[in-house]
């Protein structure tokens, strides 16, 4: 596994996205419900602008995430993980009180395509859709475009659907999933460095703990990329063999590396893992293992991008 990571930056196509589900806000507190709830600044977006953002409980840890897509003034999307759905939509619905706002589930209303490489950067013209730009991969680009659930598929060569996850997780930048729901504040997830949290906004559930994190430096842990020989789990422990007697990390998200493409194998996976243990690994004084202390070697851990220095 010690070798030359493959590149993304020679595949072009677009497919359909599978695992995302869509909440609508609509009427006319809409941006302003959702600027008190999420990490993101909602209110100072404009139309056509979409931004990551995530959602705390009052301990400052993530119970989900969001591309959020504003469409008009009163009318905004959220796009998050098919299986944080029920629970997200029930339980944001319980802050409403009496706001002006009307939360739905939208999923049904769009097909969800992922664009990657040339195809991304250059959408087709015309009505193609919405078009939410996503974190390079590997120095490639990506694009979520939705469309009607009728309209033709995007004019673009066919990507093998597990090329898209994949790319997602060399990208760097992980989806909240019902496995490690609660599992992490944002930072733990490189959110502030990917602009999904706004330090300068105001309140949101969890606002003193996320800043406290930032500006006392009591962030230990942080997201990387790496691969494994193994098939991976989200939610699973990583562990450091000079220190087994608990994990130092968890896999945030993974998806198998799509043989038919770059003729890899193994798994690619983002770690949330302690920065202690990860500066062991990168100066070879510490292995880290899948699952048990004596479990597959993870190997190529890097940082996907620069981490934010000063917000």
């Amino acid at each position: 596994m010690n070798r030359p990571l493959p590149s993304l930056t020679h595949i072009r196509g677009a497919t359909r996205v599978a695992g995302l589900a869509v909440i609508r806000a609509t009427e006319a507190d809409a941006a302003t419900f959702l600027h008190g709830q999420l990490t993101q600044n909602v209110q100072d977006m404009g139309c056509g602008q979409s931004r990551l953002a995530a959602w705390c409980n009052p301990q400052g840890r993530m119970l989900a995430s969001f591309w959020v897509y504003r469409r008009a003034a009163d009318d905004i999307l959220l796009l998050c993980s098919a299986d944080l759905l029920a629970r997200t939509l029930k339980r944001l619905s319980m802050f409403v009180l009496r706001a002006q706002v009307k939360l739905t589930d939208a999923s049904a209303d769009f097909a969800i395509y992922g664009l990657l490489g040339e195809t991304a950067r250059a959408l087709p013209d015309g009505p193609h859709g919405i078009a939410i730009p996503l974190p390079l991969a590997d120095g490639a680009h990506r694009t979520l475009l939705l469309t009607a659930p009728d309209a033709p598929i995007p004019e673009a060569p066919g990507l093998a659907p597990d090329i898209w996850p994949w790319a997602a997780v060399r990208g760097g930048v992980a989806m909240l999933t019902a496995p490690v729901a609660e599992a992490f504040v944002p930072q733990m997830l490189n959110y502030e460095s990917v602009g999904g949290v706004d330090f300068k906004k105001g309140c949101y559930p969890g606002q003193e703990v996320v800043a406290r994190s930032q500006f006392r430096g009591a962030i230990k842990r942080r997201a990387w990329v790496a691969r494994v020989n193994a098939a991976v789990q989200t939610g699973q422990g990583i562990f450091l063999d000079s220190d087994p007697a608990q994990p130092a990390g968890l896999v945030a998200q993974a998806a198998p590396e799509p043989g038919d493409a770059v003729a890899t194998g193994g798994t690619a996976l983002i770690a949330c893992l302690s920065i202690a243990a990860a500066q062991a690994a990168l100066q070879g004084s510490g292995r880290l293992t899948l699952g048990v202390p004596d479990g597959p070697a993870l190997a190529d851990l890097q940082r996907p991008y620069p981490l934010l220095e000063d917000v």
